[in-house]
């Protein structure tokens, strides 16, 4: 059964984003959510 990984992708995309821009890097800030995300995502599926 599959839980709700895919938030912390999205939100990891948002949040970088605002730090991205924060800092003048809003691509690298995007990436770096998304990467975080995505590890979140796996750590929450490894669990299960």
């Amino acid at each position: 059964m599959q839980r709700g990984g895919g938030v912390f992708i999205a939100i990891g995309a948002i949040g970088g984003a605002a730090v991205g821009v924060a800092f003048g890097q809003s691509t690298i800030g995007i990436l770096t959510g998304v990467a975080l995300g995505i590890g979140a995502a796996i750590l929450i599926g490894i669990r299960r």
